[in-house]
């Protein structure tokens, strides 16, 4: 039997982004039937019976008022994300390698990776390559994408784009992964991990340690391209064949992933000057892993008698992911959270979820999980 052919899929036959903005390492899934109701998915993967990533959430199709909050969030926050974007992308480039190929992990990196190679254009007319590569939790990062990435661009300046961090599975998860494919496959790839915000002290390569709204956290897949989570089923892509995904292109009419990428670029020259004077800064301060956030899980679990961590997920990022794919049991707030949490509050109220004022909590807000077993 010959060997798969892996290709990376590229806009607009896959996906809502320009050809040149990213390339898709993933396997077209587009005609699979791969949603399930959020109760179904919860039980089969909190009993063990099945993984999280071989099925997909039914995608949340956002209505107007909630709509409203995501614009709202790209008006207020969008300085912030372009001169995060710019920090960041200065940060790799003078302390890991002056030219980055960039491998967003999918989908929430996506947009980041774009934004990091927009700003490289735009500030030097560096054309940095861009992939998206999935990982997953517990199955650990695409090893066909990886060696295809390696073929043709090396390992010494491949870095990791993802969002945000919580309580850092994913960090965790792309280190043991990559220990593993270097152990079994003699591929040896820096674990470097760039990220816009983080507030769990998971990697030195942030433009920052607050959790804020980034506004792309708001939305799935109408932010990202129109593509779906990243799915892992030996049924549908088998050995050697990159991880899969779907393209929503039905959802097309509701796309606002250039609105976002472009609201945000559109800051550039804005930031320009201060992203100059804090990159150097942020280089010389203390960026030390800290993992702050698994210590704060660690301790919200104690206090509400929940011993599976996988269900308490810390941030704004990731109680958004609860409330629009999960089946929540209840959201913590920190008293200072002001508005960034508006759309939280929004989709707590519609699923019936209660809210609780936390005055300590170390993160604007933490998602809890319904238990589903036992």
């Amino acid at each position: 039997m010959s060997a798969p052919v892996n290709t990376p899929l590229r806009g607009p036959a896959f996906g809502s982004y320009p050809l040149d903005d990213v390339g898709w390492l993933l396997t077209d899934l587009s005609g699979a039937d791969l949603e399930a109701p959020a109760e179904q998915r919860e039980r089969a993967v909190q009993s063990g019976t099945a993984h999280y990533a071989e099925s997909l959430p039914v995608e949340y199709r956002p209505a107007g008022d909630y709509l409203a909050l995501f614009h709202r969030a790209l008006r207020d926050n969008s300085v912030r994300v372009a001169h995060d974007v710019g920090v960041l992308t200065e940060l790799v480039r003078h302390l890991v390698t002056p030219r980055p190929v960039l491998l967003s992990l999918a989908r929430a990196g996506t947009p980041v990776g774009v934004l990091m190679r927009r700003w490289a254009l735009a500030a030097d007319g560096a054309d940095l390559p861009h992939y998206a590569v999935s990982i997953v939790r517990g199955r650990g990062i695409d090893v066909a994408a990886l060696r295809w990435v390696a073929d043709r661009h090396g390992t010494a300046d491949l870095v990791f784009v993802d969002g945000w961090t919580g309580k850092g599975a994913i960090a965790r998860e792309l280190h043991e992964a990559l220990a593993a494919v270097r152990d079994r496959d003699g591929l040896d790839v820096p674990g470097r991990l760039a990220v816009l915000a983080d507030p769990g002290g998971c990697t030195p390569l942030h433009a920052g340690r607050d959790d804020y709204l980034i506004p792309s956290a708001c939305l799935n897949s109408t932010v990202s391209g129109l593509v779906s989570r990243t799915v892992l089923n030996p049924a549908l892509t088998g050995p050697g064949r990159f991880h899969g995904a779907k393209f929503y292109t039905e959802f097309a009419a509701d796309d606002l992933s250039l609105t976002f990428l472009d609201a945000v670029s559109g800051r550039f020259d804005e930031v320009r000057a201060t992203v100059a004077r804090d990159w150097p800064v942020l280089a010389a301060a203390d960026r030390d892993v800290t993992w702050q956030g698994l210590a704060e899980v660690r301790r919200i679990g104690e206090a509400y008698g929940v011993t599976d961590l996988n269900l308490v997920k810390p941030g704004i990022g990731e109680t958004t992911r609860v409330l629009l794919r999960r089946v929540p049991w209840r959201v913590l707030v920190h008293p200072g959270a002001g508005p960034d949490i508006e759309h939280v509050r929004v989709l707590a109220r519609r699923r019936g979820v209660p809210v609780e004022v936390v005055p300590d909590l170390r993160f604007r807000c933490v998602g809890l999980v319904r238990g589903m077993t036992g």
